[in-house]
């Protein structure tokens, strides 16, 4: 297997990393390391690939899986083995892994500067607008004392999107423009920038310490699973746990 850690500043007992599609068991179009039991593999695949990743990464606690909906609901994790649906987990306690899924979209990292307490959240481009990051600061006493760290998602050669979503971002926020590069010839249609529009929302509401992966999934086939680029595919996971 193969991962992408964090490279941030947060104490070194707060391990944070994104998987890729390397190794695993699923075949086809999931071939490799695919973590979603909600795509149509097959469901001893995924499982085999679960318990390979939380045995090499020595996870004796039940990680929290989630249900994801592109929302903003945010849940504590517990070590119940119990799927909640949210699309944001954050913790307190040793040894018990967030984790969410993406395959194109935004995972976000959060730890506080002691290192006492860590939170992941899933941000595609709704999740986003609608404030999943936002929700996920409610948890910890002050954004300044964060440390973020933004993982593999879609690029911004590769993300096109619609006036619709250009204008629902700067509604919300005229600095936002600066994370949209018109389409030329292709009226109404922009690339964006979906680790800037990350970033804004988070200094906006007050975090300082924000770092970027700047990798792209769409363009790196071989490493990540893409859901623009492929359409039925895999999902990456992102964890984030205290030593």
């Amino acid at each position: 297997m193969e991962f992408i850690t964090a490279q941030w500043d947060a104490p070194k007992r707060v391990h944070a990393l994104t998987t890729t599609r390397i190794g695993g068991v699923s075949e086809g179009v999931y071939q490799g390391l695919n973590l979603g039991d909600h795509v149509s593999d097959r469901e001893c695949d995924v499982q085999t690939n679960r318990q390979q990743l939380t045995a090499l990464l020595g996870l004796a606690r039940r990680p929290q899986w989630l249900s994801q909906v592109h929302g903003v609901e945010l849940v504590k994790a517990i070590d119940d083995g119990v799927k909640r649906e949210a699309d944001a987990c954050w913790t307190d306690e040793r040894g018990l892994a967030c984790v969410i899924m993406t395959a194109d979209c935004l995972p976000v990292f959060f730890s506080n500067r002691e290192g006492s307490q860590v939170a992941v959240a899933h941000a595609g481009w709704r999740g986003l607008l609608n404030g999943v990051l936002e929700k996920t600061l409610s948890v910890f006493h002050d954004p300044a004392d964060l440390h973020v760290w933004l993982g593999p998602a879609i690029g911004p050669n590769a993300f096109e999107v619609g006036r619709d979503v250009y204008e629902q971002f700067c509604s919300y926020s005229p600095e936002a423009q600066t994370a949209f590069t018109p389409l030329i010839g292709r009226e109404g249609k922009y690339l964006a920038d979906i680790y800037r529009l990350a970033a804004l929302r988070l200094k906006q509401a007050g975090v300082i310490d924000v770092t970027s992966s700047d990798l792209c999934t769409y363009s790196d086939a071989e490493r990540f699973y893409s859901y623009r680029r492929d359409g039925e595919t895999g999902r990456l996971a992102s964890l984030i746990w205290i030593e």
